[in-house]
């Protein structure tokens, strides 16, 4: 983790979770914050395991002009112009390798996972599966549904999702790292959803990207997240935030624990660290003021 510092000039955001709750609305709040920041110059960006063109409408209404990173840093779009109906420039893209996919989707089967796959902005399903209804829903007309999903693995992928019942797939989390181990980044973005990702692929890369192309050391950024997918986003950075309800191994990860999403606790920390200048010395945070585990906020 690198030497915490001020003023803070990037702030990474996850949404689900972090930004939004159950009812995907941004609250008033957290809007005014982010506001308030990019008016002073801070570069604001989504960091998200979504494709992009689900994340689009959350940068939407939070006027976000920076790049936007999807598919847990897989993929990286320019926000496009107002008005514009297009999806964004593709400013990077890693995909796994095929042979790689194939493997993936028969491993994931033989331990009842059941995979689909996510490709730009395509959501890939074979034609058997049980949630199609759930992700046409979710996703509308960028559902793509194939009689054959392990032929369709013979293609670029840029990250495939495998689907446990309960905690499953977060059972299988160590076990899947080790048997890809320099073949596919795999990693948790809800107990029920294993993500595997080509190689060096994640959330602290595309922040680590970001920070580079803004000239901005990463003891000046600011990252928030809530699951095992955001861990290295917050370890990567001088300010890293948990939500409440992040993993334990998250929480450790963290310099902050936010207040809870329904208390807009994102914007809450954007306010004190980005906007107010408040500060975290000497580490992790252990103690209780107002919702927030700090070790004496201190302003610096």
């Amino acid at each position: 983790m690198p030497e915490p510092a001020l003023p803070i000039r990037l702030i990474a955001l996850d949404i689900d979770g972090t930004l939004v709750d159950h009812d995907l609305v941004i609250g008033e709040r957290t809007l005014a914050a982010v506001g308030e920041a990019r008016r002073r110059g801070i570069a604001v960006s989504l960091v998200t395991g979504r494709m992009a063109t689900s994340a689009m409408p959350f940068a939407e209404a939070l006027c976000l002009t920076g790049p936007l990173v999807a598919q847990q840093g897989a993929l990286i779009r320019a926000i496009p112009a107002p008005g514009s109906r297009g999806v964004g420039r593709l400013l990077y893209h890693r995909p796994l390798k095929p042979e790689v996919t194939l493997e993936i989707v028969r491993w994931c089967r033989d331990r009842a996972l059941v995979p689909h796959f996510n490709h730009l902005e395509w959501m890939v399903v074979a034609s058997d599966e049980e949630r199609l209804e759930e992700y046409r829903l979710f996703v509308g007309d960028r559902l793509r549904i194939v009689p054959d999903i392990l032929a369709r693995a013979a293609h670029p992928v840029t990250k495939v999702v495998a689907i446990g019942e309960g905690e499953h797939s977060l059972g299988l989390l160590d076990e899947a790292r080790a048997h890809f181990a320099g073949r596919a980044e795999v990693t948790l973005s809800h107990p029920r959803f294993l993500e595997f990702m080509a190689p060096g692929v994640s959330k602290g890369r595309a922040v680590r990207w970001l920070a580079r192309r803004l000239g901005v050391p990463l003891g000046q950024c600011l990252a928030i997240g809530d699951q095992y997918n955001d861990l290295e986003m917050i370890s990567e950075v001088g300010h890293g935030i948990a939500m409440p309800s992040a993993p334990a191994a998250v929480q450790a990860a963290a310099q902050f624990v936010a207040p809870p999403v329904a208390e807009q606790g994102a914007a809450q920390m954007i306010e004190r660290i980005a906007l107010d200048g408040w500060r975290a010395p000497g580490g992790a945070a252990s103690a209780s003021d107002g919702g927030l585990r700090v070790p004496e906020i201190e302003r610096r």
